[in-house]
């Protein structure tokens, strides 16, 4: 029993309700009832984590999400976020997040990943990350592939939020449980792959809009190509990093 999580799932859903989102899941059979697993998620905005959770309440189930370490030092969202037991990522010590996460998954729990680590600006697949395989090989676990189509409508990076009522369909699909195997750059591309192809089945019977801001350019939305997008996020992380050097050199 988790008092605070089912507290924070059932105002989420209201929230939901609110917004009068139209949710469609598939695939929830392929979460396992018990045992550790790697949920591994699209990221196209920044309410992902909240959807994602909701597949997994089919056999009653909670997911452990690795999360920056901003948000658990924020004197609102921190104590939340160590009530419902999520893992906090100090890129300065990035191996003491990983092996909480692995101790995690031996435990039996499920733990939820980007493996595109950013938000996808292009909303396509970024390239992974190879962190999901890693986890999954080191604790022997499957990897849960979730992906997940309109979400970037709601809230998403360079855009105002749209938290109010907007009947926005929301598809949902996870896939089958990928095993793990060595090398982990195989196995991440294999991942990769079957996040694609889900992708493309959700987007075929997705209502797209031409010309919005969210539709992919692929699918004629005015969204940036994967190339114009990881473009704006290496300059985005070269401009971080610069002033991560002044500052330090003051």
């Amino acid at each position: 029993m988790e008092p605070v999580y089912r507290t924070i799932i059932g105002l989420a859903r209201t929230v939901f309700f609110v917004e009068g989102l139209k949710f469609t899941v598939k695939g929830e059979e392929n979460i396992p009832a018990r045992g550790g697993a790697v949920i591994a998620v699209n990221h196209t905005g920044y309410m992902d984590f909240t959807y994602a959770g909701l597949p997994v309440r089919t056999p009653k189930r909670y997911i452990r999400f690795m999360a920056k370490k901003e948000v658990f030092d924020n004197s609102i969202s921190g104590p939340i976020m160590r009530a419902l037991k999520h893992i906090p990522v100090d890129r300065s010590a990035g191996a003491d997040s990983y092996q909480a996460a692995v101790e995690y998954l031996r435990k039996g729990e499920l733990v939820g990943v980007y493996p595109e680590a950013t938000i996808s600006r292009s909303f396509e697949i970024k390239d992974f990350k190879s962190g999901a395989a890693r986890m999954a090989i080191e604790s022997n676990v499957p990897i849960i592939p979730i992906v997940i189509w309109g979400a970037q409508r709601v809230w998403t990076k360079g855009f105002p939020k749209r938290l109010g009522r907007t009947n926005t369909p929301i598809s949902i699909a996870v896939g089958a449980p990928i095993q793990p195997y060595e090398p982990a750059a195989d196995l991440t591309a294999q991942l990769r792959a079957a996040m694609q192809e889900m992708l493309l089945d959700l987007q075929r019977d997705y209502p797209h809009e031409p010309g919005a801001y969210w539709v992919p350019a692929r699918l004629g939305g005015s969204a940036p190509t994967l190339e114009e997008a990881d473009a704006m996020d290496a300059a985005e992380a070269e401009e971080k990093a610069a002033r991560r050097a002044e500052k330090d050199s003051r």
